[in-house]
């Protein structure tokens, strides 16, 4: 996909000034970086427990591969008014309605077959920190597109408030998912969920070598 470089020297200035509050004002950390591809069709899957991890994603990244886009649907709500929706949509963000949108999860198909993409298979943020149970929508999407998908875990800012300072974060990108198995599977919805909880267990994985794994069971 063609991306300016003005608009790609923006979105990496925009994430140093983030990562200057992330990892300079606080102490938000970056561990296994070196698992994400330089370039191809990349889907960062990751736990969701914080708004900060729309802006902290992309400074993760892009700190390792400057002047690289990171894509991520958004709930529509955050567009609504004229100067959020500018900020959000040029540093990548796009809106996905509530339910079923067929133009958001298109775009998503298209994005996934040379860019790098962030996703929450929760579909919703769990401020308490437990993980909870994947989408199996995400699990489709994989299914049709087959981009090397990361596991992601968040760590810690769910106790972030703004304009806290020294507070410790983390952020650890796993190794790719290997779904060779569950590709030889028919299209359907047990292998679309399949995919997905596989994923939720590569991310609980990373979540407990850290000690932050949360289950209410």
């Amino acid at each position: 996909m063609h991306v300016s470089l003005i608009r790609r020297l923006w979105v990496t200035f925009s994430a140093y000034v983030i990562g200057s509050y992330a990892s300079g004002v606080n102490r938000f950390r970056v561990a296994g970086a070196e698992n994400i591809p330089a370039s191809g069709g990349v889907l960062l899957a990751s736990n969701h427990i914080s708004a900060y991890e729309t802006i902290f994603l992309p400074w993760a990244v892009i700190r390792r591969f400057p002047l690289q886009m990171l894509w991520a649907p958004a709930k529509e709500e955050l567009f609504r008014h004229p100067f959020t929706r500018f900020l959000y949509s040029s540093w990548g963000a796009f809106p996905v309605n509530r339910g079923r949108d067929v133009r958001a999860g298109k775009r998503i198909n298209e994005l996934l077959q040379t860019e790098k993409v962030m996703l929450f298979p929760e579909g919703t943020r769990h401020r308490d920190g437990v993980l909870g149970k994947g989408n199996r929508g995400v699990g489709k999407i994989i299914y049709d597109t087959r981009p090397v998908v990361i596991p992601t875990a968040l760590i810690g800012l769910n106790h972030w408030k703004f304009p806290d300072v020294n507070r410790e974060g983390m952020v650890v990108f796993g190794v790719p998912v290997d779904f060779s198995d569950l590709f030889q599977l028919e299209d359907s919805k047990t292998t679309h969920q399949l995919i997905v909880d596989r994923i939720m267990e590569k991310i609980a994985d990373l979540l407990r070598s850290r000690g932050a794994y949360v289950n209410p069971d």
